[in-house]
């Protein structure tokens, strides 16, 4: 185990720039972890919010960022019998993953799926973990039913759209360019320009949303409520427009609608080692009946974390961004 590694760290609060390379401890697994040599890193929206300085690591986490990775075992601590040095995983981290190293809990990891890219599967751990946890154990999407995602060209809506279809939902997505709505169409939604028409009409004329995904908030909250069913369920997982919103509760219950929601980063080791199980058990055998594959839009070398950020911030990819670690 290397005593140094080389990381991304955020110097300061602000904006891409702020990433810089540097030189740092490489972490020690303690008891249940593995140390994972990096080859790829995802990145995600809430590593901007971090770097930001709107989304503090919790107690015990690496202050850099990075949620997702995939790579090799390079050691394992007591008490761990699954993984062994070598071993190709992937893997859902407390943060870290900017770097060459990092460790995790041993049972947050996955194997890497039969004929999949260590790229590629970097891309799944922080999407799968949270679609599947929100859109299936919180959200309780059955097949037939009709389910809204938005940001359908997201890596998260990318995901969402797949295993919802797999699941035999029928999908609709939000995107804000023909592009983007192009790239859902493909993946088997009925894609939606937010641009220039409203999704709220479109879901009350097909009988309203038995399930939305929602990250944007804001006023989307109150859209997506007139947009559900009866008995319908709002699952919200981000507020890029803001988390304060005002709503007629005497709507909610008389509709009987749910209004759910959840953020992954702070549940417990526990509660994550459930949500990889349920991924094992069910989303990988989506991977290998290739139902499901990651989306990707970009990748980065480690030195341009910044680049890479700037990307994201821009709403112009499609798909998921990584980094790649450099081999030395």
């Amino acid at each position: 185990m290397p005593e140094l590694m080389r990381a991304v760290a955020i110097t300061e609060h602000g904006a891409p720039e702020v990433l810089k390379i540097d030189y740092v401890p490489a972490p020690v697994p303690s008891h249940g972890q593995i140390l994972i040599r990096i080859a790829y890193a995802g990145v995600n929206r809430p590593d901007a919010l971090q770097r930001a300085g709107h989304y503090a690591p919790p107690p015990g986490a690496s202050a850099l960022p990075g949620l997702e990775c995939a790579g090799h075992v390079a050691a394992v601590g007591p008490g761990v019998t699954r993984w062994q040095v070598g071993d190709a995983v992937c893997a859902l981290l407390p943060g870290g993953g900017y770097a060459t190293h990092a460790v995790t809990e041993a049972d947050h990891a996955l194997p890497i799926p039969e004929g999949m890219s260590l790229a590629e599967a970097a891309c799944l751990p922080e999407t799968c973990f949270t679609v599947w946890s929100n859109v299936v154990m919180r959200g309780g999407l059955a097949a037939g039913e009709r389910f809204l995602v938005h940001g359908g060209s997201s890596g998260i809506g990318t995901t969402a759209i797949q295993i919802g279809r797999a699941l035999g939902a029928r999908v609709f997505a939000t995107a804000g360019s023909d592009d983007k709505c192009a790239a859902c169409a493909e993946l088997g939604a009925e894609a939606i320009n937010y641009r220039d028409s409203d999704f709220v009409e479109i879901l009350r004329a097909e009988g309203g949303a038995d399930l939305i995904l929602d990250m944007v908030g804001g006023d989307y909250v109150r859209r997506n409520i007139r947009a559900l069913a009866d008995d319908g369920r709002l699952v919200q997982i981000a507020f890029l427009s803001g988390a304060k919103v005002e709503l007629n509760m005497a709507e909610v219950m008389s509709r009987r609608l749910t209004i759910t929601g959840s953020t992954l980063r702070p549940q417990t080791a526990l509660q994550k080692a459930r949500i990889a199980a349920e991924l094992e058990r069910h989303v990988w055998p989506m991977i290998a009946s290739g139902a499901l594959r990651p989306v990707m839009d970009s990748t980065f070398a480690m030195d341009d974390a910044a680049k890479a950020h700037a990307r994201m911030e821009s709403s112009a990819h499609i798909g998921k961004i990584v980094l790649e670690m450099p081999e030395d």
